[in-house]
């Protein structure tokens, strides 16, 4: 389980990210470079990290599911995820 500042800070990260999306599209597409740089770092969406939904864990992302690998392999074990089961050849 990742702390909850952690995941607290990332969904922060993508409020902001969607909040100066628009202005960052104007100045890209105007070459203002300067006017980029004077954005808040966490504005840019190179900044953001995939993490599991349930857990936080940021490692092992499924982005199919939006969960780890961790959990998958427990919910596809319990039946949860339909249309998984377990492989057998």
């Amino acid at each position: 389980m990742a702390k909850e500042s952690m995941k607290a800070r990332e969904v922060k990260r993508q409020a902001m990210v969607k909040k100066y999306a628009a202005k960052r599209k104007v100045l890209k597409d105007a070459g203002d470079w300067e006017g980029l740089q004077k954005l808040p770092k966490d504005a840019s969406p190179v900044r953001l990290h995939n993490r599991c939904k349930l857990t936080g864990r940021p490692k092992g992302y499924m982005r199919t599911f939006g969960i780890s690998r961790v959990t998958f392999r427990e919910m596809a074990n319990q039946g949860l995820i339909p249309g998984v089961r377990k492989a057998s050849w």
